[in-house]
């Protein structure tokens, strides 16, 4: 599997990192943050930009490539201001249209907006128009900025300070009772929370906050509902052991302090997953065991029927890193399953 892995990014990219994709047909449709000027990534460089790759899925070829934002832009209906265009995320919105989100950043200067973009698929081209993603909590409607998801959590006992960047969609688009539901993650501040997005795809619902306990830095989750009703997270922590904790709720409202598992050892800050494809959840978390001392060159994956009992599926090991992995199910896949 991993020998058959290609490069997506154009030859002239020194930095590359948090990608996501969907397929369409025997497509995937590919985004990631990208920089032509060194390794690594930071919200502070206004260089980093965010690009679409789209790849022949069963010849495993990259068919075209976009550079879709970046600071400063100009649009037909407004200029991006300065700053990087950060963690970009997509869905799909119909066979047709792709919705294309990502954060701009200029930290210690404004609040980050969420912003989107729409790409037709028939005709491979974008919008030229941004739009303002919004965010919606229990005081209102806003612009998705991170003081407004600040707020929120502090109402329900939220801690720490704010920042006034790092608000992302963060994991993957989860489709339940007629609705997508993602995470919803401030990496440097530390928070978590289970969202929903409207049906016209332009406003996330913050449902409920899982951040506790408080003197545990939790970031960057994956979350699912389990087949009895109730939720299931997996959190990142930044700093302490590494160690990746689980909280659960009945609504996905309520939250439960987050705790270590069993299941799950010697882990490492990184981003986890937590996917159900047919009626098995796959459940995805980086170790920190090394190959030959490189970091995050090991990733796990453990399944299960009733987010309960687990059991190892695959073990990814490689001299190279191996992190930040999305898991989508091919046409062929879901067929077989059915």
């Amino acid at each position: 599997m991993l020998g058959r892995l290609i490069n997506v990014t154009k030859p002239h990219v020194k930095g590359a990192h948090d990608a996501e994709f969907v397929i369409v047909g025997d497509k995937a449709y590919i985004v990631a943050e990208a920089n032509d000027e060194k390794p690594g990534e930071a919200a502070a460089w206004p260089f980093v930009y965010v690009t679409l790759t789209v790849v022949d899925v069963p010849a495993m070829k990259v068919e075209t490539q976009h550079d879709f934002a970046r600071g400063g832009q100009v649009f037909a209906n407004v200029t991006l201001p300065v700053g990087a265009c950060f963690v970009p995320r997509i869905l799909k919105l119909n066979e047709r249209t792709l919705r294309l989100y990502f954060a701009s950043e200029e930290p210690g200067r404004r609040q980050s907006v969420t912003w989107y973009v729409d790409y037709d698929v028939k005709m491979g081209t974008f919008a030229n128009e941004l739009h303002k993603t919004k965010i919606k909590t229990a005081a209102g409607t806003f612009d998705m900025e991170p003081q407004y998801f600040h707020a929120d959590a502090v109402a329900v006992g939220f801690t720490r300070k704010p920042v006034d960047f790092g608000l992302y969609i963060f994991d993957s688009f989860k489709w339940i009772d007629g609705q997508w539901h993602v995470t919803l993650n401030n990496y440097p501040g530390g928070q978590n929370a289970l969202g929903r997005l409207n049906a016209a795809g332009d406003t996330f619902e913050v449902l409920g906050h899982y951040n506790q306990p408080m003197e545990l830095k939790l970031t960057e989750s994956s979350a699912n509902r389990l087949p009895d009703g109730s939720w299931l997270a997996i959190c990142r922590q930044e700093g302490g052991n590494g160690n990746y904790t689980f909280s659960t709720s009945p609504d996905g409202r309520t939250w439960s302090v987050n705790e270590y598992r069993p299941l799950v050892q010697n882990g490492a800050s990184s981003k986890p997953t937590l996917d159900k494809f047919g009626e098995v959840y796959y459940l995805g978390w980086q170790e920190s065991t090394r190959i030959n001392n490189v970091s995050r060159s090991v990733f796990n994956i453990e399944v299960s029927k009733d987010g309960k009992r687990w059991e190892r599926k695959y073990r990814f090991e490689t001299e190279k890193s191996f992190q930040y992995p999305p898991f989508m199910m091919t046409a062929l896949a879901r067929s077989m399953c059915q």
